[in-house]
């Protein structure tokens, strides 16, 4: 898919790897040749995690980019508050939401699965995405045209031994996608899908496949235009869907 994102206004929860690389894309699809006309924000799982996406955003030239430290492990109701408030003083509206920060907690059996860990992990993938769309969704109801986008996995569509929190996370995931599209189709002009990155070069993955040669597999870079074409105009109308970004 290719897009011409024409939004000016999106919320990027990132982490690292795939997490980071669509915000250091600008509108078009291309990775700095053309400056973005428009400011953008992003909202990072833990302070350190936006820094490299704010360099990528700088070097576009996007000099009103808001870049937001944002733990979303310990956040609490009044830091979304504020967060979606400075938004709105700022923007006054919000044309695209992108959930993609994740922990993948280890690959453990259930039985022996650690309770808080299993916490953590749904807390930080499933429950504040939860809260934070629930935050922003009036800002969403102001544009002609937002979109919401999930970031699924494979283990989230079909579980696998060992995979624990995380494939029951994103499991998790699919359902608020389906429950939210369900919701806002015939009530809004908000849209709302959810992605699977599929294998991709990122820590997570090395984390996951250590011995897994990295080389072997697209960059995070290399799959930012499925991403910008579900948050931009060219998936206008298209909502409750499942998207392969390497299909």
């Amino acid at each position: 898919l290719d897009a011409d994102l024409q939004h000016p206004i999106s919320v990027l929860c990132c982490a690292r790897g795939v997490r980071s690389a669509p915000l250091r894309r600008d509108r078009h699809g291309h990775d700095g040749d053309r400056a973005p006309e428009e400011p953008g924000a992003a909202a990072g799982r833990r302070g350190g995690g936006v820094r490299r996406p704010a360099r990528g955003v700088a070097a576009l030239g996007a000099a009103e980019a808001s870049i937001v430290p944002f733990d979303l492990e310990k956040a609490l109701a009044a830091d979304y508050e504020a967060l979606a408030a400075a938004v709105e003083q700022r923007y006054g509206r919000l044309d695209g939401l992108l959930h993609n920060a994740a922990l993948l907690g280890t690959l453990t059996p259930i039985e022996q699965y650690e309770v808080p860990l299993f916490m953590r992990v749904m807390h930080v993938n499933v429950t504040a995405a939860f809260v934070l769309t629930q935050y922003l969704l009036p800002l969403l109801r102001k544009s002609a045209d937002a979109s919401v986008l999930f970031t699924s996995s494979g283990v989230g569509r079909t579980g696998r031994a060992y995979w624990g929190a995380y494939s029951v996370s994103k499991f998790a995931v699919e359902g608020l996608t389906q429950v939210l599209a369900a919701e806002l189709e015939n009530t809004s002009t908000v849209r709302v899908n959810i992605i699977d990155p599929g294998k991709v070069r990122t820590q997570m993955r090395r984390q996951a496949y250590p011995s897994e040669d990295a080389q072997t597999l697209p960059t995070p870079e290399s799959l930012t235009g499925p991403y910008l074409a579900l948050l931009g105009p060219a998936s206008k109308g298209i909502t409750g869907l499942r998207f392969q970004a390497q299909a």
